[in-house]
């Protein structure tokens, strides 16, 4: 891993107490019964919804959030609510191994596309049910996994709690406050690892709440959280005492530990020769596309379908592994003109906030230099829209990490427009962590099982079919990750997944579907989904204040709580 220089020895002192620390904790983790573990998970969701505030205060202010602004609904939604909603998930999981039985005889399996099998992972219960009516998950298996075998499997490394496979190094991402808390609950639980976190500086104001939200495994001996630099983040993966490394962050960060820097790394990547041997999981950005398939729309679906593909892209300032940054259209679509109108229109009336991640303002610069067909929609919002863009253009090989988006456009109508979209994001856009797709009700019907098959052939972790691929990430059974089959060569999206709370083994990818239009057009229009204008869209009014009840509800379940979260997210 590249850095500007050496390791403080402070820093390296602190890294190497914590690491001792963590060796004797491998022995216990060893001999701690599922039962206990389980009951860890409990005072880790405890802690969480206690300080489920202060979690959201940390983060606003390391973001320049006002306490005021509906935006701080996304620190209520991709904070706290999804270590809630995980560690939930999870010790469910390990109740059923205790009892014997295997954490999917309680799911629905069916049968997907190309003899693989389909895990329902949402709705999972009641709850899921109404709070997200309308929206539904699965967990496709790999191609030839059956029944048995899924069931046999599911458990992973809680199948033999008392191998343990050492101390595992994850080093957090800067921009979602949940990826690294959610990564050490997966270290933990899925792979016997014990683990030291290091934070990403920019998360260094979180510190304080995930120590207190981890105090019962740090005491145990099984969480370290440190904190530092590139030199400190390079000494932790490459010393002697780590033997897994997971991270969140870019390709170009990935291939910096592996190989290192200058071109002395290129040569050992192009050799297969890494630096770093140890294994290393990943999950990593890309250029995540958004196929938009034509179709005759209502002046009401374009305005919501314009600010879903802004929510995509604008999402935390646009700081998103998962951020869309590129939408596909057909040349042929009539209401392609109007569609751009309107999606110009809410992404330069969307909220204005701080850009509180390092280099955006570079990022944004290099996307104009490097586009004809680039314009700034808004110089206060700061937001880049390109269109024009080649099969070439760097905005396909580039996550420029910060809110630019772009428009491709591709001949034909219908199916065949749609396996045309297929390729261009499997062949052009960078990446495989998630693609989007967005299709009017009768034109899915209309598509039939060519859109299913065409589907099949779209190689993303994450696909999301008139939602966000971000539902994948709050949904705590489903799988996050990259398409599987990538190399430290060839990284794209990283390697391994997280999330995937029922621990289920040869996973593939997570399918996500949701409602074309929110409550209560949906349900005048002949869809069947309550679910209003989803509060994570950055043109939702009441984002806060339906974020925190959501948060509430998850941390303590209670009948009561269900119409104060309604009525928030109808008024937005």
């Amino acid at each position: 891993m590249a850095g500007s220089g050496k390791i403080s020895e402070p820093d390296k002192a602190h890294i190497d107490a914590a690491l001792r620390e963590l060796g004797d904790g491998v022995k216990l983790w060893s001999a701690t019964p599922l039962v206990r573990r389980r009951e860890l998970l409990g005072q880790v969701h405890q802690l969480a919804g206690k300080h489920a505030q202060e979690w959201v205060d940390a983060a606003s202010t390391l973001k320049g959030l006002k306490p005021d602004s509906p935006l701080v609904g996304e620190e209520w939604i991709s904070g706290p609510y999804p270590v809630l909603a995980w560690t939930t998930a999870a010790a469910e999981t390990l109740a059923a191994l205790e009892a014997g039985k295997s954490p999917l005889d309680t799911a629905k399996v069916v049968d997907g596309p190309g003899g693989r099998l389909a895990v329902n992972v949402l709705p999972f219960g009641v709850f899921d049910a109404l709070l997200l009516n309308g929206f539904s998950a699965q967990v496709w298996l790999e191609p030839g996994v059956d029944r048995a075998t899924a069931a046999r499997t599911a458990g992973l490394a809680q199948l033999a709690p008392t191998k343990t496979n050492g101390i595992g190094a994850v080093l957090g991402a800067g921009n979602i406050t949940s990826i690294a808390p959610l990564d050490v609950l997966y270290e933990i639980y899925a792979h016997n690892r014990v683990v030291i976190l290091k934070l990403n500086p920019i998360m260094d104001g979180m510190f304080p709440v995930f120590s207190k939200v981890f105090r019962p495994l740090i005491d145990m001996g099984i969480v370290r959280i440190v904190q530092g630099g590139a030199e400190a983040g390079s000494y932790l993966v490459n010393h002697d005492d780590v033997a897994h490394v997971h991270i969140t962050g870019s390709a170009l960060t990935h291939d910096a530990i592996v190989f290192g820097a200058g071109d002395d790394a290129a040569k050992r990547k192009a050799a297969s020769d890494p630096l770093l041997t140890k294994p290393i999981t990943s999950e990593l950005g890309g250029v995540s596309p958004v196929i938009v398939i034509p179709g005759k729309w209502s002046g009401s679906d374009l305005r919501f379908q314009a600010e879903h593909i802004a929510t995509q892209r604008l999402h935390n300032g646009g700081y998103n592994c998962i951020a869309a940054q590129v939408v596909v259209l057909s040349e042929n679509w009539a209401q392609k003109d109007e569609f751009l109108q309107v999606l110009r229109e809410v992404l330069h009336g969307a909220p204005a906030r701080q850009p509180y991640y390092p280099g955006s303002g570079d990022r944004l610069q290099a996307a104009l230099d490097a586009h004809p067909g680039a314009e700034r929609i808004s110089s206060e919002n700061d937001r880049v829209f390109i269109t024009g863009i080649e099969p070439d253009s760097p905005v396909l090989g580039t996550e420029y990490f910060s809110p630019v988006l772009a428009v491709a456009t591709l001949p034909g109508e219908g199916e065949a427009f749609f396996r045309s979209a297929v390729d261009f994001a499997n062949t052009k856009c960078a990446g495989t962590l998630g693609a989007n797709i967005i299709a009017h009700p009768a034109t899915l019907k209309e598509l039939g099982s060519g859109f299913d098959s065409a589907l099949e052939e779209l190689r993303y972790g994450t696909i999301a079919v008139n939602a966000w691929t971000g539902v994948g990430y709050l949904t705590a059974r489903a799988t996050w990750g990259a398409f599987p089959g990538h190399t430290l060569e060839d990284v794209q999206s990283g390697i391994g997944v997280v999330h995937n709370a029922m621990l289920l083994d040869r996973t593939e990818r997570t399918v996500v579907h949701g409602p074309f239009r929110p409550a209560p057009r949906s349900l005048i229009k002949g869809e069947l989904a309550l679910s209003p204008r989803p509060p994570w869209f950055v043109t939702s009014p009441t984002a806060a204040t339906t974020g925190r009840r959501l948060t509430e509800f998850t941390a303590n379940q209670s009948w009561i709580k269900i119409p104060g979260i309604f009525a928030s997210a109808l008024r937005g």
